[in-house]
């Protein structure tokens, strides 16, 4: 099974702003993007499309129409609870340390812990893989779910993962139908 796994389109909102799972629409550039990411995907024919149910995910999936879209929880963006459009220069700084010292097993007030989206990311591509070998997935939503998905792909600690640029309009590609997994390419 190849995920493709793309990222949404940049985002009507200003930057500094926590937004996670909040559900924020897409920019002006999104027709120049969709199109981008139409010719990236030109060559690929999809046995199944699976997208994040926010906004900026199913607009990229209804615009590039690889096939009938299914909507899928897991694909959602790290909840940061209180912190959502937040500036995050408004978050008290020593609350803030604190969570970006173990964001991988520290929830944000009222949100999610990077561990608990990483379980997500696992339990779908677990699920998909079941009845997937050899398929093409296109797979629409977020730089924290990739990035999930490719620490899963690289057996890492979550503890980097924010070291990892994951572009607006990207398309990275991982598979699992050998016995290791393997990243083909990432922010193509």
């Amino acid at each position: 099974m190849k995920l493709h796994l793309i990222r949404h389109t940049s985002l009507n909102i200003p930057s500094g702003i926590c937004y996670g799972q909040s559900d924020v629409d897409v920019s002006d550039n999104f027709d120049a993007e969709q199109a981008s990411l139409r010719e990236k995907l030109a060559h690929v024919k999809f046995d199944a499309v699976y997208a994040s149910p926010l906004q900026r995910c199913t607009k990229l999936a209804n615009a590039l129409d690889l096939g009938d879209m299914q909507l899928d929880e897991r694909l959602k963006e790290l909840h940061f609870g209180d912190w959502e459009m937040q500036a995050w220069d408004s978050i008290p700084r020593d609350v803030f340390d604190v969570w970006a010292s173990d964001y991988a097993n520290l929830s944000p007030p009222n949100g999610e812990s990077f561990s608990q989206l990483y379980q997500r990311c696992v339990s779908f591509i677990k699920e998909v893989s079941e009845h997937s070998r050899g398929k093409n997935i296109a797979v629409i939503t977020h730089g924290g779910v990739i990035r999930a998905m490719l620490a899963e792909v690289l057996n890492m600690p979550l503890k980097g993962l924010f070291r990892m640029v994951i572009d607006h309009a990207s398309v990275t590609q991982i598979s699992f139908d050998d016995e290791v997994p393997r990243i083909h390419y990432v922010n193509r």
